[in-house]
């Protein structure tokens, strides 16, 4: 299980704590971490720091879900539609980076490196730093902490930390054995299926590495089947968002021939990817 320092803060946790009381130990690390990331960031960002932020917004999506039951309902789909709305700014960036770490290495189009699809991706990276700063990341995300640790002190529904942990991992893991069960039998085309498998899991492996050590069972078994998930499903994410990129841009490639030639590819590999992720779901 991966170490950090939300991990770390679990490991101080114990798990007949106060689910309330535990709550800034778990979601502070990360909204630091956060804050951390965005201050980071300028037009020689690399692509690594814009997925680094990212990650760590969607954990703390994931843990404003865990805390779900014992949230205002209004209060808590407001601030993670705000983690998603700023994982998504930083994710415009992050989808060139994508598609061209594709080009480059296994298209190997000969446009890859051409001015017009790097200067699509600075424009990305400008529309992305623009967006985060007019968002104010520090102050809304210690205003978000803020907001929600008043709510839950003054909240009606309690629970132990253990308690709400367990809870929370067994209502995401039959998430996912209900989602990976509909795309196991959905159509051929039907990425959406696919991608509500990779979301489900993401979840769940968040919530493992964060509560892990206030969990009863280690679950390794399960993380280990998630690492496959997120590898597999992951790589055809990449395709599949590298693949509409491309058509929303093939004007880059000019008159060449290299953009069909490259969306011919990125068929071919989003089928290929495809019958490979359909093959864990029947082997799983």
């Amino acid at each position: 299980m991966k170490r950090d320092d939300a991990t770390d803060a679990a490991t101080r946790i114990d798990a007949g704590q106060d689910a309330a009381a535990a709550f800034s130990s778990l979601a502070a690390p990360l909204v630091h971490e956060a804050i951390d990331c965005a201050a980071q960031l300028d037009e020689r960002s690399a692509p690594e720091s814009l997925h680094k932020l990212r990650v760590v917004l969607r954990r703390l999506r994931s843990l404003w879900w865990a805390y779900r039951p014992l949230f205002d309902k209004d209060i808590n789909q407001q601030q993670r539609a705000l983690f998603k709305f700023l994982a998504t700014a930083a994710g415009k960036t992050r989808d060139w980076d994508i598609l061209l770490e594709l080009l480059e290495e296994e298209v190997k189009a000969e446009s890859a490196s051409s001015s017009e699809l790097k200067a699509a991706r600075a424009q990305a990276l400008t529309m992305s730093l623009g967006t985060l700063a007019n968002a104010n990341v520090k102050e809304v995300l210690r205003e978000t902490l803020s907001d929600a640790t008043t709510a839950l002190n003054t909240a009606h529904a309690r629970a132990t930390i253990g308690k709400l942990a367990e809870r929370r991992v067994a209502a995401s893991e039959k998430s996912l054995r209900k989602r990976m069960k509909r795309a196991s039998g959905a159509k051929k085309s039907d990425y959406a299926s696919f991608h509500e498998v990779r979301k489900a899991g993401k979840t769940l492996r968040y919530l493992l590495e964060m509560f892990g050590p206030v969990l009863r069972s280690r679950h390794r078994r399960t993380l280990r089947r998630l690492t496959k998930i997120q590898k597999r499903f992951g790589t055809l994410n990449d395709v599949v968002a590298s693949e509409a990129l491309l058509q929303q841009n093939e004007n880059l490639f000019g008159s060449s021939g290299a953009g069909d030639s490259a969306l011919e590819w990125m068929k071919r590999e989003r089928r290929r990817r495809l019958r490979a992720a359909r093959k864990l779901l029947r082997d799983a």
